[in-house]
């Protein structure tokens, strides 16, 4: 590849740089979070039970193992940069796929569609997050992701809002109940007829990923290199193996992925089940609280807190809702009414607001734990952020194995399976970021 590549600024220049990648987190944002709204869409539309509802997850966060050693092999080619913009192109395909899904209300090419959407991410994550990473000073790397975390969960907290104006008009109408009482072919009919509301906002959206591929193809976003001598060079990609605080952050990002889709994309499903009317808008929650999780790193990281204390006080916090949400009530709402009735927003039951809470207790996982996971990688950086980003699996796996326990028997006691992935996240914040070697 062409090693006169332009050394990213440590200087005040990273604002620009800053910019665009927060614009591409808003659009991450915007795709990875409208599945929360999507999953109880689709199981009306394709008439699924909460395990098959969640092949959407699957579909989606399996393309980050598959295609990130790839990824990192076409970035070791043609560059960050580059990387971002064919991610972008990848993405406008997947987008484009939507439609003859919707026509065909074929469950298959929905997951194909999400799939080939998730595969332009993949490109886009292993480039921008090592990006953002190293375009300032290592110890302040946690406060720029948690900027870039407002831009990706603010696009969570919009994206819901949006589907259910847009999308679910009517849907209360659809309900299990209201669709049993018609015969077979008035129940095809009605499925057909939501599943084509999905047309319009997909090729909006494809149209989009195309223009902003333009633009930044055009930019002066500079080039990051990562080697001493300025250059981008082939190395072993499977020599990142020898790191183990990235092999075992790869293992905690497995788990805090796992647990921060249940807690973004079971939420409606989960609220749906308990009869709360606002179910397609609960995501919105999460990532309320996301947000301000979020903005207590901007404000506090490196200044107040360090970057493993941050790490430590989410897996704490998030044990401590995942117990709330167990064992606390299905029909009580005063929790919520504590929390936020001052804000006229709608009250939910106990339960759900300890899964929205967990939210707050997840924002500073991902900022806190990619800094610490890539530090002293060198020219293994673009490997040990594929690595990385190979363990957003636990978005794929993970929620599936809550529907697994969901559909067997109760959906509330099966959000047990987030503990034991706290309780790896405490185990690298608490041990494993310092190692440095196997012993």
């Amino acid at each position: 590849m062409n090693t006169n590549v332009q050394k990213v600024s440590r200087a005040p220049s990273v604002l620009l740089p800053m910019l665009f990648i927060g614009l591409m987190f808003f659009i991450l944002g915007f795709v990875t979070w409208l599945n929360g709204s999507l999953i109880p869409f689709l199981k009306i539309v394709c008439d699924l039970n909460n395990f098959q509802a969640l092949w959407v997850t699957f579909a989606f966060y399996i393309a980050y193992t598959v295609m990130a050693l790839p990824s990192a092999a076409v970035l070791s080619r043609i560059g960050y940069k580059n990387g971002m913009t064919v991610g972008l192109g990848v993405m406008a395909v997947g987008a484009m796929l939507f439609i003859p899904a919707a026509k065909s209300s074929y469950y298959g090419i929905f997951l194909l569609a999400l799939f080939t959407l998730a595969t332009g991410m993949t490109l886009m994550q292993t480039a921008i997050n090592p990006y953002i990473v190293c375009i300032g000073p290592r110890e302040s790397a946690a406060t720029r992701i948690s900027i870039m975390g407002l831009f990706n969960k603010g696009a969570g907290i919009v994206v819901p809002l949006v589907f259910a104006a847009v999308m679910l008009s009517g849907i209360d109408m659809h309900s299990e109940a209201a669709l049993a009482a018609l015969d077979a072919g008035a129940r095809a009919q009605v499925r057909a007829d939501l599943s084509v509301r999905l047309v319009f906002p997909y090729a909006v959206m494809a149209a989009v990923l195309l223009c902003f591929m333009v633009v930044v193809h055009f930019s002066s976003l500079p080039e990051l290199s990562l080697d001493e001598e300025g250059t981008q060079t082939e190395v072993d990609r499977f020599g990142v193996f020898q790191f183990p605080q990235v092999v075992l952050g790869a293992l905690a990002l497995f788990a805090y992925v796992g647990v921060e889709v249940i807690a973004g994309d079971t939420i409606g499903l989960y609220g749906q089940t308990l009869g709360v009317k606002n179910f397609a808008v609960l995501t919105s929650y999460t990532m309320g609280f996301m947000v301000l999780g979020y903005c207590l790193g901007v404000l506090t990281i490196p200044k107040l807190m360090s970057q493993k204390a941050a790490l430590l006080m989410s897996a704490l916090s998030g044990i401590a809702f995942t117990a709330g949400i167990i064992m606390s009530s299905s029909t009580d709402t005063s929790l919520s009414q504590a929390l936020l009735g001052w804000a006229g927003v709608p009250v939910v039951p106990n339960t759900v607001m300890f899964l929205a809470l967990l939210g707050f207790a997840n924002a500073l996982v991902w900022p806190s734990l990619w800094p610490l996971a890539l530090e002293g990688l060198g020219k293994y950086t673009a490997a040990g952020s594929a690595l990385l980003i190979m363990g957003i699996a636990g978005g794929a796996l993970l929620p599936m194995l809550y529907g697994h326990f969901s559909d067997a028997g109760n959906s509330q006691a099966a959000y047990w399976v987030m503990l034991p992935c706290y309780g790896l996240i405490l185990f690298y914040a608490l041990v494993g970021h310092k190692m440095r070697r196997w012993k």
